[in-house]
């Protein structure tokens, strides 16, 4: 019989849900699990090729369907007729869900960083994001749930940790006293010592607090790697977007930080093509690129979601989007070569993956040599930059 598997998609809170899934299911039988993403068209596109393929590859397991597509997309989903079944994005950690014996043991990593989701959900109303229809209110797991998960990976040999969440700047909003993010990561540096790395997936930049951006300036072991969820470069798209911060607010960030640690390495999430954008609108977005230096860019075209405001806007010429997204993919990749150039001839201390690359502090990605162990921390002095990998 063949073993469960869990095909996961999209961002990396679905990471880390997707290996408690695992463990749960692990004594299922004959079952595939999409947990899947919605966050774009291409990715509700994604997830149907994924539920195709595994069908194809599985054409007796039971087929379930998670995550965010299946909240947001439910009834297309459903009738797909490689489809068995679909479990709502808010129990899928819930054993009772798949009649599974309770409770399910926290998973074993099968990636050599570990994942903790540390929040859920969002309160926030981005007029072009539907993820708040799939995952709900913002949550928060407590400093004390937190610190037994990480104590758990570090039993288990993890020597990066990764916090993650759909809005992890706003962890803490819902417990008693709302406490900062900050103290959340000043308590597992402080109970961890033995922890050698750890490291925040996006952000939200006007949410960073004084005391996480202090870590940020100077401890060591929180990795120098700022990844901003921006959006865009022209403050009257981020007002159209319901965005919280300015063009101006996130570079003053992005310099004060810079001043403090010179070796951060800065990523974001840019939008091509937002309706109403113009080219005044993609100049700035792409000058936003050099005035934060960007060297770990996200871009995402454009793509109307259900139910949203942006929906409803004037729209972008699809060609329009395309066009403009491949001039921000071709800054930031000029932008990200002459920085890895940079680092060529610098060691670097490198947690190795299971492919043969790992991951320098600044998420730069390293050719290892081979037969490096996975999961282990190696000092690399890279001798060239070979197709956008430092070798």
């Amino acid at each position: 019989m063949n073993a469960p598997e869990v095909i996961s998609l999209g961002c990396r809170l679905n990471i880390a849900e997707s290996e408690r899934m695992k463990a749960m299911l692990a004594d299922s039988g004959d079952v595939v699990v999409i947990n899947s993403c919605a966050v774009t068209s291409e990715a509700v596109r994604q997830t149907r090729q994924a539920i195709r393929r595994a069908r194809r590859a599985r054409p007796y397991a039971r087929l379930i369907v998670t995550g965010c597509a299946a909240e947001i997309e439910r009834d297309a989903i459903a009738a797909m007729p490689e489809v068995d079944g679909l479990i709502a994005n808010a129990a899928k950690l819930d054993p009772r869900a798949w009649n599974v014996p309770l409770p399910a043991a926290p998973p074993a990593p099968t990636r050599t960083r570990s994942f903790i989701a540390v929040q859920n959900g969002c309160d926030h109303a981005c007029t072009f994001c539907v993820i708040p229809q799939g995952r709900g209110a913002s949550r928060s797991m407590t400093i004390a749930e937190v610190l037994r998960e990480v104590e758990h990976h570090l039993d288990l040999g993890a020597q990066e940790v990764v916090l993650t969440g759909v809005d992890v700047t706003s962890w803490g909003h819902d417990l008693p006293g709302t406490p900062p993010l900050g103290a959340l990561v000043e308590a597992v540096l402080s109970a961890f010592p033995q922890l050698p790395r750890l490291r925040m997936s996006s952000l939200d930049g006007v949410e960073i607090d004084e005391a996480l951006f202090e870590l940020f300036a100077s401890e060591e072991r929180l990795m120098p790697h700022l990844h901003l969820s921006m959006q865009h470069g022209h403050d009257l798209i981020l007002k159209r977007m319901k965005r919280r911060h300015s063009r101006a607010d996130a570079i003053a960030l992005v310099q004060r930080l810079k001043a403090r640690r010179a070796d951060v390495a800065i990523g974001a999430d840019l939008i091509a093509g937002f309706p109403t954008e113009t080219a005044e609108h993609h100049t700035a977005n792409l000058s936003i690129i050099g005035d934060l230096d960007i060297v770990h860019g996200h871009i995402f075209p454009y793509s109307p979601r259900p139910g949203t405001p942006a929906a409803r806007m004037p729209q972008v010429e699809h060609a329009a989007i395309k066009a403009r997204a491949a001039q921000l993919r071709s800054a930031v990749a000029a932008r990200r070569g002459a920085w890895l150039q940079s680092l060529v001839g610098e060691t670097l201390t490198v947690l190795a993956e299971r492919d043969g690359t790992g991951y320098a502090p600044n998420y730069a990605r390293v050719d290892l040599p081979e037969g490096t162990p996975a999961g282990t921390l190696i000092d690399i002095t890279p001798a060239a930059l070979e197709g956008g990998l430092l070798r």
